[in-house]
């Protein structure tokens, strides 16, 4: 247990930290950090377990999309069957199970057992995401919940930016199954580190759950489950089509360098968001839709420029980074101790969106042409800004 914490006197659970408990935050950031490596290590070990298993490049992809979209089927069912369970026991679980799905993925003799690993990887990833944001904020006081959400949060753009080069440059060096049995072996590690560093929280008691409906119905809910669907489609519309957007610039050529800077700054999306999200949360959602609005209008508008379109690709990670610390926050404050719940239905929607914003960019790309993805964007983009002015109960301010 965090000793920044301390037990009340019944025992059930430790009272909000007055500091931030780093080493228990630093621990969701790492268990955050390997879920997401996870997530999309087999798109930067493609070639390599493309040739060694005999399949098609497309089917190596599929590991990555069956992942997201089991993520997205089972977080909300998942976690309404696991409310009851010690909040500890369930993530340190959680992790374990990622050693195992890594360590199965590395020894696997098939592609359909790799198959059935990832979307049991998949399940896992969904009651984590589910569960790291409320807790990360049920460590402190209120007052910080934000700043505390941000820290267990940069794991996701550190991944991104860090963790999958070196884990891709790791299987080059030595192999596509090594580079997922060190996976698997810090998964391990992760877990021990979880087990001493995190404090010991309840699970929701019987006569305290409400339905799933009821949560949905909490005000302000559905609001913040439609503005983060269309933020989330809006930069999927366009990220996972950033190589032909970048073409005519010629930065395509260079997209690894454009990604890392993407990353680096998504970090400081995510520090700049933590420090003024438990204060300014409405208008810091606005203002990433606009941010990411301007480098959209950028591209649209002077996409032959690599300058310009370098700037914007800096800008638009800037922008995405604090999206999920703005986006998780606003159902924990909202659903109180049925948060996970609450961020389930989170989980569902940003994975959901993120598979539908691929097909929608697709559709878009192959009817119009690379021009009109800008603009698809920019669009879906107003209507987030719009759904979070328009109801004072979505994202409300910390008082």
């Amino acid at each position: 247990m965090s000793s920044t914490l301390a037990v009340p006197a019944t025992g059930r659970a430790p009272l909000p930290s007055a500091r931030l408990p780093l080493g228990g935050l630093l621990a969701l950031a790492a268990v955050v950090f390997t879920g997401v490596v996870t997530e999309i290590l087999p798109a930067g070990l493609l070639p390599q377990m493309s040739a060694d298993l005999g399949i098609s490049d497309s089917q190596v992809g599929a590991l990555v999309a069956v992942y997201a979209i089991a993520t997205a089927v089972t977080a909300i069912p998942l976690t309404a069957l696991t409310r009851a369970l010690p909040r500890r026991t369930l993530l340190v679980s959680l992790v374990l199970g990622f050693a195992l799905v890594n360590a199965v993925t590395a020894l696997a003799p098939s592609y359909a057992v790799i198959l059935v690993a990832r979307v049991i990887g998949g399940m896992l990833a969904g009651l984590l995401w589910a569960m790291a944001a409320g807790y990360a904020m049920r460590m402190v006081a209120p007052e910080r919940a934000g700043r505390a959400l941000s820290i267990a949060m940069v794991g996701t753009p550190l991944a991104f930016a860090f963790g999958l080069p070196i884990a891709t440059a790791l299987g080059s060096a030595l192999g596509w199954r090594e580079a997922f049995g060190a996976m698997a072996v810090l998964s391990l590690g992760l877990a021990l580190w979880a087990a001493l560093a995190l404090p010991s929280f309840p699970g929701e008691r019987a006569g305290e759950r409400p339905s799933l409906l009821a949560v949905l119905r909490m005000p302000g809910l559905a609001i913040v489950l439609a503005a983060t669907g269309a933020f989330v489609l809006a930069h999927n519309v366009a990220y996972t089509y950033i190589a032909p957007l970048t073409r005519e610039s010629g930065l395509s050529a260079h997209l690894d360098v454009a990604l890392l800077v993407f990353g680096v700054l998504a970090v400081g999306g995510v520090l700049t968001a933590g420090a003024l999200v438990d204060r300014h949360l409405r208008g810091m959602v606005v203002i990433a839709a606009i941010l990411l609005g301007v480098a959209m209008l950028a591209i649209g508008l002077w996409g032959g420029n690599p300058v310009v379109v370098f700037l914007a690709i800096g800008l638009w990670g800037f922008a995405y980074g604090g999206a999920p610390t703005l986006f998780q926050s606003a159902p924990a404050r909202i659903a109180g101790s049925s948060a996970d719940v609450a961020q389930s239905m989170v989980v569902a929607t940003w994975n959901g969106s993120i598979a539908i914003g691929a097909f929608l960019g697709g559709v878009a790309l192959d009817a119009a042409g690379v021009w009109l993805l800008p603009w698809l964007t920019i669009t879906l983009l107003a209507l987030a800004a719009g759904l979070a002015l328009s109801s004072r109960a979505a994202f409300a301010r910390v008082h």
